[in-house]
């Protein structure tokens, strides 16, 4: 299983620098344009710093081991919540730990916080994120065709929504 903790930047920001890989493909696929190629200690320490984010880590609960991370922009007020730089260790991968991190998640902000809905943007190359949002029960909203430009190739994203269940709606599957 999965337990969701803060982002703390001594902690774990060496492994998401780890993780996006060693190519400007890599980042921008797990972590859209917030950074700049390459990853470095000074932009990871304004990420951290940047209070309109929430942060958190995702741990093995039997280990301990920093598997996960993401964040939420949860505006003033509440209202609809941004999920964004969703990532894997990629050690972790396949193994269904990116199901339960994010099932974890859903849980929390529709549970904890509260929130209407989440959304999200992923590149339609990243089949597998865009699989598991959509069995999660989040819906493809907008095609963002040629958004960004990355080694001279054009990518599109897919910004897709999860509209938190109503009192008496059967969540989304895999939603607890």
């Amino acid at each position: 299983m999965i337990t969701l903790r803060d982002f703390d930047l001594a902690r774990d920001g060496a492994a998401l620098r780890d993780w996006v890989g060693g190519s400007r493909a890599g980042l921008v696929t797990w972590a859209g344009t917030t950074f700049d190629w390459p990853l470095d200690d000074a932009q990871l320490a304004a990420y951290a710093a940047d209070a309109r984010l929430r942060k958190f880590a995702a741990a093995e609960t039997a280990t301990g081991a920093t598997v996960g991370h993401f964040s939420l922009g949860v505006p003033p007020g509440g209202g609809e919540t941004r999920l964004g730089r969703v990532m894997i260790a990629p050690e972790a991968r396949g193994r269904g730990l990116a199901r339960a991190m994010l099932t974890e998640l859903v849980r929390y902000a529709f549970e904890e916080l509260h929130v209407p809905s989440l959304t999200l943007g992923v590149y339609t190359h990243n089949t597998r994120a865009h699989h598991l949002y959509e069995s999660l029960g989040f819906r493809t909203h907008r095609v963002l065709a040629d958004c960004v430009e990355v080694d001279g190739t054009p990518w599109t994203a897919l910004e897709m929504r999860l509209t938190a269940p109503g009192p008496t709606a059967p969540g989304p599957a895999g939603w607890r």
